[in-house]
Formats: structure tokens, sequence, C-alpha cells
């Protein structure tokens, strides 16, 4: 009885780590499933990790700290708006439509498929770091 009940800690344990570890690192494990489920659920303010296909490049937002946006055509064919805070973190500079890109970050749902936002360090430490990913380079 105490081994299965280790076997199944460990396993729990194991499986906790390994997904921790993989939504904080750049480019671990891509799954767009957590951005499909909060959109699905209508959710807002949770962290979710995809990766799609540049497929509109839109003005960057100014009011307030400009971000600079972008549509994201997800394999599913959902679409997310990518919302990153350019005053905390670098322009993605050669951005294209066609690019394919990762990210992490929160996500707002929305009809139109939601937002991600908080693609970049906090500098006050209280809120999970997210970035984006283009071309080998993690931007955050």
């Amino acid at each position: 009885m105490r081994f299965r009940i280790f076997v199944l800690v460990a396993f729990v344990f194991f499986g906790c780590f390994t997904a921790c570890r993989d939504l904080s690192e750049p480019g671990g494990g891509i799954e767009n499933s957590s951005v499909e489920r909060a959109f699905e659920q209508r959710q807002r303010d949770v962290q979710v990790m995809g990766e799609g296909v540049v497929s509109r490049i839109l003005s960057d937002d100014r009011s307030g700290s400009p971000h600079q946006r972008f549509v994201v055509r997800l394999s599913s064919g959902q679409t997310v708006l990518i919302q990153h805070n350019i005053d905390l973190a670098p322009r993605i500079a050669q951005l294209k439509e066609g690019d394919t890109v990762s990210f992490y970050g929160e996500y707002i749902w929305n009809e139109q498929g939601g937002l991600i936002h908080w693609t970049h360090d906090d500098p006050a430490g209280r809120h999970v770091a997210g970035w984006v990913k283009h071309k080998g380079r993690t931007y955050q």
C-alpha cells in the first residue's frame, strides 16, 4: 500500500514539475490546448502558452504604455491578439505576416478568440513573467 501511495505521489509531483517547467521556459513543448480551453470556457486572467502563425500585424497601441499588436492564428484556426508591451520588453523588430511565434502570457476572453498580454517580465515581481519567441529569440 505504501509503495502505491509513493508511486502516486511521485507521479503527481513529476507531472506538476514537468508542466510548470514547460510553462515557464520559452519554447518548451508548445501546445495550444490551454488557449483553446480558455476560449471555450470564456476565461480571463489565466496564464496560457501557445504557438501559431502571424496572420495580421496591427499598428501599435499608443494609449498608456505602448504595445506592439499582432494577430496569431493557432493550428485549430482560432485567432488571438497578442499585445506585447514595448515599454517593458523589446519590440519584435523583424516580425512579418506568415512568421511562426510562440508565446506565454495572460489570456483574456473575447468573441474574436481572445487576447494575450503580460508577455514580459514584471519589474515589480508581482506577476508571472511572460514572453514571445520569434526566430529563436525570446522577447520579454
